[in-house]
Formats: C-alpha cells, structure tokens, sequence
C-alpha cells in the first residue's frame, strides 16, 4: 500500500510536523481550505472511520483533544473552527486512511448549524 498519511508518519515523506505523539501526527493540509487547516492523522493505518473497532474508541477521543489543544496554540480557538471526519469517497474523504481535518480563521459557512 502507498498511503501518503503512513509515509509522513513514518518520516519517509518529509512533513514539518505540528504534533507528534505515539498515537498521531498533525501536520498542515497540502491543500487549505481555510486559513489554518490541519489534519490530524493517527499512527496506525486505519483507512476509514468504518473501519474503527471498539479497541480504537479512545484514539477518536485523542484526536479531538490534539486538535482542540492546535486550535489553542495556532491562536483561532476563541474565534471558532470546525472538526470534520470525512468517511468514504461520497463523504469526502481523499485519502484513505482516517484523519481529521481542523479548520479555523475564517467565517465558515455551514447549512449544517
């Protein structure tokens, strides 16, 4: 398998890492959507939340909290971002191993609330 994410968590892609931890790495998307987008990517090659098991329930939890703690240090938390999960290709998601976007420092718009 060639996955991009494994080859920045493994230092084989060069990546200024953000976080790392023995869990995830974050690191800024290639392609922004906002003026701070950070993906937030576990260690293990897990290609898609419906691949999650009952063992990796708290890694959902870790990744929320590492992107909460980036938002904070990156200095767009008081002003709001948003946590995206994007699972399969009619959801989004680009590259299949699971990660979490974090978007921040612009006014996002959503119909969602």
């Amino acid at each position: 398998m060639d996955c991009p994410f494994c080859g920045i968590v493994t230092g084989r892609i060069p990546s200024k890492l953000l976080y790392q931890d023995d869990l995830v790495v974050a690191f800024r998307d290639i392609s922004p959507q906002a003026p701070h987008h950070i993906l937030v990517v576990p260690t293990t090659h897990i290609s898609s939340l419906n691949e999650m098991k009952a063992k990796d329930e708290s890694l959902i939890g870790h990744l929320v909290v590492v992107a909460i703690d980036l938002a904070r240090r990156e200095g767009f938390a008081e002003n709001g971002y948003r946590m995206a999960i994007n699972c399969g290709r009619e959801g989004g998601q680009a590259v299949p191993h699971l990660h979490l976007h974090l978007l921040g420092g612009r006014q996002l718009n959503s119909s969602l609330g």
